[in-house]
């Protein structure tokens, strides 16, 4: 976990794919565990430390996450993400070229809680949910490609899924197509970005998150 923004109202940080935003069945640590222990030394602070949790990414993924400080901020950031407030951005890296440089994605997707995965269909389906998004190629090597992705929806394995459904899934995504996992059990989605207006200075704000070191492939298309 790196720090990557904080004052007093909300902090953000670079998670790693091996890290977990919150608790689950595995028992491991969890993100907001670790940050409240981070703020706990840092400020001295006595008692118990309030940090809400306002996004999640799935375990694998690496990048940017926001959590709240405060419960004011936690309120207006949960909207915020709800409304679709937030600009995110994601970089994926597929090993299939897509048909087009760019493009919007509109699927329906059902989600599959037995299997915990999500399947992605043309037309509407009994409890599916519409999701949204664009993709642009911004830049390739000898054997992959990199995608820039901005979410319109927030579906459950949205960009996984979407991305496979259109022929390119995401390198080292076992659960949605891929050949082979990665050496670090990750995958090659990266919570690039995060902009939106400050909930309490409305200020705006803009973090990157850089992507990670243990990767190398990232730094074969030039970028930090």
């Amino acid at each position: 976990m790196i720090v990557l923004y904080e004052d007093n109202h909300i902090i953000a940080v670079n998670k790693s794919s091996s890290e977990i935003v919150q608790g689950d069945k595995t028992g491991d640590k969890p993100l907001s565990e670790i940050i409240k222990s981070y703020i706990k030394e840092k400020y001295n602070k006595p008692g118990e430390v309030f940090l809400g949790v306002t996004h999640r990414l799935d375990r694998p993924v690496s990048g940017v996450v926001v959590f709240a400080r405060t419960s004011k901020s936690l309120t207006r950031l949960n909207e915020m993400f709800r409304n679709q407030e937030v600009e995110k951005t994601y970089w994926a890296i597929v090993q299939n070229r897509p048909k087009e440089p760019e493009g919007r994605l509109e699927h329906f997707l059902v989600r599959n809680e037995k299997q915990n995965k999500s399947f992605a269909y043309d037309t509407e389906k009994p409890n599916s949910k519409k999701a949204l998004l664009t993709y642009k190629l911004i830049a390739s090597s000898d054997r992959y490609h990199l995608l820039e992705v901005k979410l319109e929806t927030g579906r459950h394995h949205q960009i996984r899924c979407q991305l496979a459904a259109m022929g390119c899934p995401i390198r080292g995504d076992l659960k949605y197509g891929a050949p082979r996992s990665n050496s670090n059990g990750g995958i090659s989605l990266h919570a690039r970005s995060v902009a939106f207006v400050h909930p309490v200075s409305k200020e705006y704000i803009h973090i990157v998150a850089p992507v990670p070191e243990d990767e190398k492939l990232w730094q074969a298309f030039g970028i930090l």
